[in-house]
Parts: structure tokens; sequence; C-alpha cells
């Protein structure tokens, strides 16, 4: 029974940083951590803790959907950041990880409601979402898109030309 006491009391000391402090409390052996109030009110912090243990060698992408920001990583270098516009509430940009699928210097983006010709740069990541400039709007930072993330013409060439197929998408509210 020492031992399980001396294991409890080490438990109770412990602290996790996850971008924001999770407190374990363990009130048996078997029992699981509970998460403090703290974290849970946290969890913009925690999602940069889970990018950054998601981090990888080499170029890869992040959108935040709640700065309306674009972040161009190698590894845990920044290269770049962009002010874009991603989907309206009722057209949302979903989040998740992909990978860059396909890539098109021109376009014509179609859906219920619209029909654009000549999207320039578009870096599709899953179906018919993707990363793409946009010529017919200048409302950048604003939720503007039927789900796709839209940068300035010149900031998607640069994007266009610097990530090459198969480069990690990490989208986050």
């Amino acid at each position: 029974m020492n031992g399980h006491r001396s294991l409890l009391e080490r438990l109770r000391s412990k602290a996790f940083l996850l971008g924001a402090t999770l407190s374990v409390t363990a009130l048996t052996v078997l029992s699981l951590p509970s998460f403090t109030e703290t974290a849970l009110s946290q969890p913009r912090r925690a999602t940069q803790t889970r990018l950054a243990q998601q981090q990888r060698r080499g170029r890869w992408i992040e959108v935040d959907l709640s700065e309306q920001r674009l972040v161009a990583w190698n590894g845990r270098t920044r290269v770049r950041t962009f002010v874009v516009s991603t989907g309206k509430r009722r057209t949302p940009t979903r989040t998740g990880t992909y990978a860059i699928q396909s890539k098109h210097r021109s376009s014509r983006m179609r859906g219920q409601g619209y029909n654009v010709p000549n999207v320039p740069y578009a870096m599709y990541y899953s179906g018919g979402y993707a990363l793409h400039g946009a010529y017919w709007h200048n409302r950048f930072g604003t939720r503007m898109s039927h789900g796709c993330v839209n940068l300035r013409v010149s900031q998607a060439r640069w994007l266009y030309n610097w990530a090459p197929r198969g480069t990690r998408v990490v989208i986050h509210q």
C-alpha cells in the first residue's frame, strides 16, 4: 500500500504542459486524469501545443480560422503569414489535417450559387476545398468563401510556388 500511496502523491504533484496547464488528479491508481477548468477555458493554447507536437521537418501550412490567418512553416520556423478569408457560417471551412492533392494555375470553381472562372493558383487539399487567389474581393480577414481559403492573388502565387503537392495543411479554430 505504501507503493500506491507514493505513486498517488507523485501523480498529484505532477502537472503536464499542453499549452495550458492540465492538473492531473489521481483518486485511485486506475483513475483517469481530470482536466482543470483553466485548461478547458484555454483551447487556443492547447491547439497551439497540438500543432507544435504535429510539426515535422519540412514545409507545412497552418490556417487559423478564428484569426483568419495562414502561416507557411518550414519545420518550426515561420516563413510567411497572410490574412485570408475562409468559409462563411453557412459554408464553413472544414477543420482537420490534409495534404495538397493537386495544383492548378487557373481553375473554374462551381457550386450552389457561384460559378467563378479563372481562379488563380488553386491548391486542392480535400475534394473541392482549396487554397487559392481571390480577385473578386478585397475583404481579407472576413469570412467570405464557400469553404475555401481565399488569399490575395500575389500571396496565392507565392504560396503556390512555395508548397509542393503533398504539403501538409492544418486547419483549426
